[in-house]
């Protein structure tokens, strides 16, 4: 234990990064769990539907309506899940949650627009080659690493940023 603290010490960056994708897995679980079970019993019967409105285009090929509904469940789940987690455990934020919750939804709502959006230019020529199942996680795991790449930076520089340590500077 002692080796981690020297480690935690000495690079805290790194370590916070390292904590951020580590629990960050609470919410990877929740989002795979969430649209694996939605696409294969809740919306299933929305499968065929072909669904098409602004830059969402999911034909039943892409995974039509239930494929959309999926992802846009999922990843609700996983957001909600991963603000207190990263919140609580990994920032230990004592930032204004009112605030913090306002700056993390309109990023999650931007990082939505893209997640919702990526499965329409991936999915059909993924689950040609691998077959829907292993399609629908691929693009999953796509969107995840979009995410990180988003989310993790507003985390740390705006939504859960210690104001105390700015102000005792």
């Amino acid at each position: 234990m002692e080796l981690i603290q020297d480690f935690k010490d000495e690079h805290p960056d790194i370590y916070e990064f390292i904590m951020f994708n580590i629990f960050s897995n609470i919410a990877t679980i929740t989002n795979f769990a969430v649209l694996n079970l939605s696409k294969s019993i809740i919306f299933r019967s929305l499968m065929d539907v072909n669904f098409n409105w602004w830059i969402f285009n999911y034909s039943a090929a892409k995974g039509g309506l239930g494929g959309f509904l999926a992802f846009f469940f999922a990843y609700a789940a996983a957001q909600i899940v991963n603000f207190f987690v990263q919140r609580e455990i990994v920032f230990k934020s004592e930032s204004k949650l009112s605030t913090g919750l306002i700056l993390y939804f309109l990023t999650v709502g931007f990082v939505y627009i893209i997640c919702l959006y990526v499965p329409t230019l991936i999915m059909e020529p993924l689950t040609e080659i691998f077959g829907s199942l292993l399609a629908t996680n691929i693009t999953n795991g796509v969107n995840i690493m979009i995410q990180v790449a988003l989310i993790y930076p507003m985390l740390k520089f705006v939504i859960m940023k210690d104001d105390k340590a700015e102000n005792n500077l």
